[in-house]
Parts: C-alpha cells; structure tokens; sequence
C-alpha cells in the first residue's frame, strides 16, 4: 500500500510540475527514478527475506525428520528387545509347566 502511495504520489508531482522548465522536469525524472529504485530495493530485500525464511524451513524439517528417524531406530530396538525378553519368559513358563506335569 504504501508502495502504491508513492506512486500516485509521484505520479500527482510529475502532473503537477509537467508545465514548469526543463529544470524541473529533470527533477522528476529523478524522482521518479529514485522512487523505482527504492522500490526495485524493497522488493529485492523482501525476497531475500522469504528466500531465508524457506531455507529456515527447510533446515527445521530436516532436523525434525532426524530426530524423528533416530527415534523410530530407538523405539524399534526397544521393541527387539522387550520381544526377546517375552519369548524368554514364555520359553521359561513353558519349562516349568512342562516339568510340572511330569512331576505330577
């Protein structure tokens, strides 16, 4: 908005000083030139902006699915291992009953 401010601002400037001298109208020009330079600035330093946010981003999500994946790794261990715990128990239940019914 305030970009379209300046424009109908310079665009009042160059309406309003198109009858004055050579002098004046090489002023404008100048004017009008700046303001499209600061513009051309503003937007260049806006993409610059975005262009950090996104890589920003990307570097979360990345970070994100590194932990993500290190803690699949972690859970599936875990589960490795507590399924062998319970095939133990399983196999050491299975003996007792098995040398229970024989004493029997």
């Amino acid at each position: 908005m305030r970009t379209s401010l300046i424009a109908a601002a310079a665009l009042l400037t160059i309406t309003g000083l198109s009858a004055c001298s050579e002098k004046a109208q090489d002023n404008v020009e100048n004017a009008g030139s700046a303001i499209g330079d600061d513009v051309s600035n503003a937007v260049d330093r806006a993409g610059a902006k975005i262009d950090n946010g996104l890589d920003d981003a990307g570097r979360a999500i990345d970070n994100g699915t590194a932990k993500i994946g290190a803690a699949t790794d972690e859970a599936a261990a875990d589960a490795k291992r507590e399924a062998g715990e319970a095939k133990r128990d399983v196999g050491a239940s299975l003996e007792r009953t098995g040398s229970d019914l024989r004493n029997e």
